[in-house]
């Protein structure tokens, strides 16, 4: 079992803060938060002090992963386990894991190349959320969101996740027909609490910028989700995918393109884990309806 409790933060980088406020805060509804980069960009969607940072930079990237683990000693467990595996394990300064809002934080690279920092003790915010437009995000025992990382070394990184930090496998989406020759390919989903999945791994060209194919965020109404869909329409941003349910997840959601050619999806209903009876199952298709991809431009890691 893992010590990882859930998606804790995702930090980036983009050439255009301005743009990125205007999709968050008065397109997706999360809350402006502070921190300590004056030009940065800090979100709050709960009591803490900050879920999303954008930060501003010369490209549009991912610059850091953050999951969360219950304490000092769960953090020991997680760094003795990577540095078994032969992966080098930084432990940030003080000053660093301030800035991430975290009393410690350790950093490493997963076998792409993408940053994982693990952390305990964040900090809180005890002032009430006000989001502009009301909406309520689905956080606390379920964390962040999930997000889902592109890689071209698949293996190795399903086995990082799932043999040395403990992520749960929470079944898969077959790429291409069944009958397509050489191996099969799948993007699969990995669990940490009863969110259907904090990670999904897809097989990538490369692992270069943006190293990230999308973020989810869950609010807890269906109104929230569209309303939310039509500010983004008249603030111009391009709708990559148009509302719709997801199988595995049950999630009713849609996505929207972000400065660097990713995406951020918005849901709600998503379902609940139970694991005294889930199996890990193979979804043929990704919707029971909706999602029309056909509008959407390549994504980044695609292309």
């Amino acid at each position: 079992m893992t010590d990882i409790r859930g998606l804790g933060y995702l930090r980036i980088q983009t050439k255009d803060v301005p743009r990125w406020r205007e999709l968050v805060v008065d397109g997706l509804g999360m809350a402006e938060g502070a921190g300590p980069e004056p030009d940065g960009l800090y979100l709050r969607v709960d009591e803490r002090r900050s879920r999303l940072i954008v930060l501003p930079g010369d490209t549009d990237k991912a610059l850091a992963v953050g999951w969360e683990v219950r304490d000092q000693f769960a953090l020991q467990r997680v760094r003795e386990q990577v540095e078994k595996s032969g992966v080098t394990v930084d432990v940030l300064s003080e000053e660093e894991s301030r800035h991430r809002d975290a009393e410690q934080v350790i950093a490493f690279d997963d076998p792409s190349g993408t940053r994982v920092e693990v952390f305990f003790g964040p900090v809180l915010d005890h002032s009430p959320v006000v989001t502009p437009h009301g909406a309520r995000f689905v956080t606390g025992a379920q964390g962040l969101g999930h997000v889902v990382l592109p890689t071209p070394a698949f293996e190795e990184a399903y086995t990082f996740y799932t043999e040395v930090l403990g992520f749960l496998p929470r079944g898969a989406i077959r790429l291409g027909p069944a009958d397509a020759p050489g191996p099969a390919r799948r993007v699969r989903f990995m669990g940490v609490n009863q969110r259907h999945h904090s990670l999904a791994l897809c097989p990538a060209p490369h692992s270069g910028e943006p190293g990230m194919v999308h973020l989810m965020t869950e609010v807890d109404t269906l109104d929230a989700v569209g309303q939310a869909l039509d500010r983004l329409g008249k603030l111009g941003f391009s709708i990559s995918s148009t509302l719709g349910r997801h199988t595995n997840d049950r999630m009713v959601s849609f996505y929207v393109r972000a400065p660097g050619g990713w995406d951020l999806e918005l849901g709600t209903e998503g379902m609940l884990v139970d694991e005294t009876h889930y199996t890990a199952e193979e979804i043929t298709a990704d919707s029971y309806w909706g999602h029309d991809w056909s509008g959407s431009e390549p994504l980044a890691a695609f292309s």
